[in-house]
């Protein structure tokens, strides 16, 4: 069985294969190759936070049990939960003093990137933290393309508002490369995202 800690990292049995095998080290050196957006970011995480360069973890998502069965005297199986409340974005924390709040997204498009993806607590959160001078963005993984994008909210509620006019219901590419900063996968750490962040904060777009 699977178990992951509160962080998305998963939990290895000592009789699990050492992460430092050959094929572990393949999977991290080549972070756009088998892993999910998710899992690069929490790589990321655990290198930032190991290195005091940043403090960030994965939000959890609240849930309601309501029925649980018990098969075995050592074992519990949810059989019936319910999310608590509507998640707001992914990711939060802390870097160079700053708050920090993100959503991750993939799309398998080549040209445009769905709204859909996104819902309208997000971006009234992403909103109300902007207001409040945090740093808010998506990283987005185009995953046919292997390209990654730190887009700034800004950018987001833009286009999330003028669909709501007739506008489009989705981000052309050519808009998101204009709007955003492009990182590349890497090993140390798999998605070095900080240093767009700092690029947000030198050149103001985060406000």
């Amino acid at each position: 069985m699977k178990i992951n800690y509160p962080d998305g990292q998963i939990f290895n049995h000592p009789s699990t294969p050492s992460p430092q095998s050959s094929s572990a080290k393949k999977k991290l050196l080549f972070g756009d190759r088998g892993m999910t957006l998710e899992e690069e970011i929490n790589e990321s995480n655990k290198y930032y936070r190991s290195h005091d360069i940043a403090v960030i973890y994965k939000k959890p998502t609240p849930i309601q049990i309501v029925k649980v069965d018990y098969p075995k005297r050592s074992r519990a199986v949810i059989k019936e939960a319910y999310f608590k409340q509507a998640s707001t974005t992914d990711y939060n924390g802390v870097y160079n003093g700053q708050y920090v709040d993100f959503e991750a997204k993939e799309t398998k498009n080549k040209n445009t990137f769905p709204l859909k993806n996104f819902h309208q607590h997000q971006i009234d959160h992403l909103q109300m933290c902007q207001k409040q001078g945090g740093i808010c963005f998506a990283i987005i993984k185009y995953v046919t393309l292997k390209r990654y994008f730190v887009t700034p909210a800004d950018l987001l509620i833009e286009h999330w508002n003028a669909q709501n006019h007739d506008g489009a219901k989705s981000i052309q590419l050519k808009d998101i490369i204009e709007g955003s900063i492009e990182i590349k996968a890497n090993y140390n750490p798999t998605l070095p995202y900080i240093d767009a962040i700092q690029q947000l904060i030198e050149s103001g777009k985060e406000k």
